[in-house]
Formats: structure tokens, sequence, C-alpha cells
């Protein structure tokens, strides 16, 4: 028999909500924190717990810890996986491995990248004729796909190839086990996608080994620290995050952010006449409308968040889309306005985990937003936005804009 709470999980999981998820949020926010005790998953969706549990030093990373993780292996046989990303990693491992990446990902570096978003983002807008266009496909994601294909010295043919892979590794982040306890219908094209992506990628890394360039890429084999270099995996799992993080990611925040102002035409009005407005509209569309509305952590002891004891191993998931929408916290929560002053939000994370790649998705989106509300004042939308299936990288596939 399915309890309310499941019942509430398993709306967020309908495809059916993805283009209004909001109202099932705050009918979990206000029902307080949910533990569902045979799935070890704890959910908060308050302000104040999520904030609470990012800060929390037994708050673990990495999911292998988690006490599904454990008995999976236990019932398989099986090994723990090698190298990963530092997104699913802890101290020691993350602080080492960010450390030595983040040498590599030097304001100086993000900011040599504009004068080349400025020209693609010209490009791109150029193409756009009297009739609609599809903000998605002509602008959101074709943006930071080349910035990344660009830092990583991908070839841009190869990008049609990284758009799918992309697309299936991006829905593997949704916490589908946790919530049903059952596998992905798509687990084994996300299997095929990550290996296809990793071949890939070592074979691009023996190519900058051979002949070094100005790339990313070239300088992660480079970076060295007190004799410490990365290895060829964890370049790889750097990498993937960069292309599947980071490219979801930023297409979400520049497509949400034109249909809010789409949404609220006084402000496509504002941003296009002062540029100097993006950064609080980026902020607030962060808030309102976040392209991450989830992030998970492990309880890497016996934990209290508010009024709920979390046992160790148990997953806790963080609903940092119902967070941002907390009275509590936020005056007119479900409006969007970017002139409400101090904006807080979750959405880039908190303490050592928070995104490495946020100056790069603040310049790109700055560079977008600011180009089109000028070159197309009087933009309105020409059609209702379809969403992806994704839960935790919530996004459009379509949002048709007529200039």
């Amino acid at each position: 028999m399915t309890t309310v709470a499941e019942g509430l999980l398993l709306e967020l999981l309908d495809p059916a909500n993805r283009a209004d998820p909001y109202p099932t949020y705050r009918r979990i926010r206000e029902r307080g924190a949910l533990q569902l005790p045979e799935s070890h998953v704890a959910v908060f969706s308050t302000f104040a717990e999520c904030d609470a549990v990012l800060r929390h030093p037994s708050s673990c990373s990495d999911r292998m810890k988690s006490t599904l993780a454990q008995r999976h292996m236990a019932e398989h046989d099986a090994e723990p996986r090698g190298a990963t990303s530092f997104l699913f990693l802890d101290a020691p491992d993350h602080t080492r491995l960010r450390g030595l990446v983040s040498k590599a990902f030097v304001p100086k570096v993000i900011n040599a990248l504009e004068p080349d978003i400025r020209t693609l983002v010209d490009g791109l807008l150029d193409t756009v004729s009297d009739g609609s266009f599809d903000a998605i496909a002509g602008l959101a994601y074709p943006l930071p796909v080349a910035v990344i294909c660009r830092l990583l010295g991908v070839p841009i043919e190869d990008e049609p190839k990284f758009r799918d892979a992309s697309a299936l590794l991006a829905q593997a982040l949704d916490p589908f086990m946790a919530m049903t306890g059952e596998v992905s219908e798509l687990f084994d094209q996300q299997m095929a996608a990550g290996r296809w992506l990793a071949d890939y990628l070592r074979d691009l890394i023996a190519q900058r080994r051979r002949r070094p360039g100005d790339d990313l890429m070239s300088a992660l084999i480079q970076v060295e620290e007190s004799g410490d270099q990365l290895t060829e995996d964890e370049i790889v799992a750097t990498c993937d995050l960069l292309l599947i993080a980071g490219h979801e990611t930023t297409v979400n925040l520049i497509a949400n952010a034109i249909l809010a102002m789409l949404r609220h035409p006084q402000q496509w009005t504002a941003l296009g006449s002062d540029p100097g407005r993006v950064s609080s509209v980026i902020e607030e569309t962060m808030r309102y409308d976040p392209p991450v509305q989830l992030v998970s952590r492990i309880a890497g002891a016996d934990m209290t968040i508010g009024d709920i004891d979390v046992p160790k191993g148990d997953t806790m998931l963080l609903l940092v889309a119902a967070a941002h929408r907390d009275a509590a916290v936020f005056d007119r929560a479900d409006e969007f306005d970017p002139d409400r002053g101090a904006i807080r939000h979750l959405g880039f994370g908190k303490g050592p985990h928070f995104c490495l790649g946020a100056p790069l998705a603040r310049l790109e989106a700055s560079v977008a937003l600011s180009a089109i509300t000028a070159r197309f004042p009087q933009a309105h939308l020409a059609a209702d936005p379809v969403y992806k299936a994704n839960l935790t990288l919530r996004g459009m596939s379509t949002l048709f804009v007529a200039p």
C-alpha cells in the first residue's frame, strides 16, 4: 500500500508534472520532512533543512557509502567502482582532486572565453528569421556544448554524439532507484553511453599526451602539485562531469531565464535596455526555477536535521527547488522578481562542493541573455514549452519564441 509520502514522491517522478512541479513541491514542503525507513531515504524540502544538510560535516557525497549501495554490492558480490568525479567524492579524495582540477580552471581561463562566447551567441542569433524560433535548439543548447568542446579541445563535428550521450547520462542523475527501488528502463542505454564517452575521452587524452594543445584537457594532463598528478581515470571522470553536469545545467539556466522573462515582459524589456541587470536575472532564475531541482547526500554518521533523526547510510534527497519557494525565507516566494534585493539560493551548492563551473555558467548566461533581449525587444512566447523527462536536471526540450 502506497503511503501519502510515497505518493507525493511518485508524483514528482511523473513526467506529466514536469511543466509545473511547484504545486507538488509545495505540498511536500507543507507536509514536512519525509522518511521512508524501508527505502533508507529521507526527503527534505525547506530552505533551513536543505541548507543544514549541505553544511553538515557528516553529509557525504560518495553514493557508495549508502546502505542501498552497500547492500547491492554485497548481494551481487561487486567491487567498489574506480575513480569518479569529485562531485561524488568526499575528503580527503575530494580535496585533492578538486584542488588539482581547479588549477586548470582558474578565472583567467574562464574570462579568456568571453570574446568567443560573444561571437558564438551573435552567430546563433544571426540565424533567427522573422518567424518563431526554438530558443533551445537555436541558442540555449548549442552555446554550452560549443564552449565545452572548445575548452576540452573536442572537434565540434563530434557534438551530436556528445549531445546524445549527455542527454542519457543527465537523466541517470534522477533518484529513480532511491524513490522506487527499481532500476530505470534506460539503464542499459545509460551504461552504454557512459562507456562510449569514457573510451572517447581516453582516446582524446592519448592525443593530447602526444600533442599538447591550448585546451583544458592538456592542462589537466599537465597539472601537478608536490609531485601529485591526475590519473587518466580522474581526467576522464572530470571531463565527464564538465560535459554532462556543466552542459545540461547551463542549457537549463539560459532557457529558464528566457521563459521567466517572457512570462514577465517588463523584465525582458528592462534587461534589453539595461544589460547591467543580467546578474540579478540569473540569480533570481537560480532561485525561482533552478536548473538543478534536487541533490542528494549520504549520512556519513547518525545525524539530526531539524526534528528528523537520519541513520548512518541513509540517502538524503534535498528538494532545492522546493526550498527556494519557502515562504519562511522568501517574501513572495512564487513570484519571479530580480529586483527583490539580496537573492539567496542553493543552486550552486554549498561548502566544499560549491559548483566549480559556476563562473562559466554565469558568464555564458550573461552574454546569451543580454544579447537576446537587446536584439529582440518585442519577443514573446510562440507556444507552450515542452519539457524533457528529467527530474534532477529538469529542463525544456523546446521553447518557441516569436522575435
